[in-house]
């Protein structure tokens, strides 16, 4: 395990799976000069929350894809099977995803369409602030999500090479949640001793052309979270995959992930698989977001589906806990 405080020192990046969240997080550190920049042109960042609630599934992201920043978020209601959505963007010279984001703030706003959302990051506190307004799949949304860094889950930092010259940096992190989030006239409130926002912040030149599948999901446990977080995608061998377990005492790296859907419906459940056994669990999707964005040299298709895991993490039996499965492809 890396115990280094920067991804990147003297110039000469660190490879492998990080002990903490480094404080410094800015691959482009590794160059200089007209390479550097290049190089962070390339560097694809965003820092995003998937939530656990048992009435509602929701994520949030704000990303820089440097040509364009932009913030998507949904939430869907389990009683009542309604879908809300919104996105905003703004130009990316005003927003800066920073390197070191455990002790920083995140401000996004498109006050066009009035979607703000922020982060403060903290060492005794970390608060989520949204305001949006109605949009058209969407009505307003407002809330403040208060995270526990002193009950958190170990880190999973990873930084890796990949396939055609790109390379990986992942850090995430579940925190206990209190708070509200109002939908229009639904209100929900969190419970720290239940609920959950799961952080998924991500620095990486990816390849051209790109493609993962991937999930998540973790619940309280035995004082602390058990759940994992698991990739299939074009890999190197011999580096680090951000698949792992996560359990009240640590963090477990997780290897050989397959992702079997078990039928031809585009809602059917998936089969998720370790080649070791230990993260054997089935997906069943309530529903799903689409996204399909054409620059022509640039596009970007991916579906993210929200809905319920159960199956076995280390042998023990999860019961039935929300999480989140996605297939991306992309040219970048």
């Amino acid at each position: 395990m890396i115990t280094a405080d920067s991804v990147v020192e003297n110039g000469s990046r660190h490879f492998g799976r990080f002990a903490r969240t480094p404080r410094e997080a800015n691959p482009a550190d590794e160059f200089r000069g007209v390479r550097r920049l290049f190089e962070d042109w390339r560097t694809k960042e965003w820092a995003g929350f998937t939530l656990g609630h048992p009435e509602l599934f929701s994520s949030m992201i704000v990303q820089d894809a440097k040509y364009l920043a932009s913030s998507e978020m949904y939430v869907f209601d389990r009683a009542t099977g309604s879908l809300s959505q919104w996105a905003g963007s703004m130009s990316p010279r005003r927003l800066t995803l920073p390197a070191d984001i455990l002790r920083s703030r995140v401000r996004f706003a498109d006050e066009k369409k009035g979607h703000r959302i922020g982060y403060d990051f903290a060492d005794e506190r970390i608060v989520i602030t949204i305001e949006i307004a109605a949009q058209a799949e969407g009505p307003a949304v407002t809330g403040r999500l208060e995270l526990d860094p002193s009950r958190a889950s170990a880190p999973l930092v990873v930084s890796s090479r990949l396939p055609g010259g790109g390379r990986m940096y992942t850090n995430k992190i579940v925190f206990p949640a209190s708070g509200s989030l109002r939908v229009g006239g639904r209100e929900y409130a969190f419970d720290p001793a239940r609920d959950f926002a799961i952080l998924d912040e991500h620095k990486s030149h990816l390849p051209y052309r790109t493609r993962w599948v991937w999930g998540t999901f973790a619940l309280p446990h035995d004082g602390g979270f058990l759940g994992a977080n698991f990739a299939h995608r074009p890999h190197t061998p011999g580096e680090e995959e951000e698949s792992a377990i996560w359990t009240p005492t640590g963090v477990e790296p997780l290897s050989d992930i397959t992702f079997t859907p078990q039928g031809e419906d585009r809602l059917s459940p998936w089969r998720i698989r370790s080649a070791d056994g230990r993260l054997d669990v089935t997906f069943s999707p309530q529903g799903r977001k689409d996204v399909n964005v054409n620059f022509v040299v640039a596009a970007l298709r991916y579906f993210q589906m929200y809905g319920t895991y159960t199956g076995t993490v280390n042998g023990i039996d999860i019961g039935t806990v929300g999480g989140v499965c996605e297939d991306f492809a992309a040219r970048l």
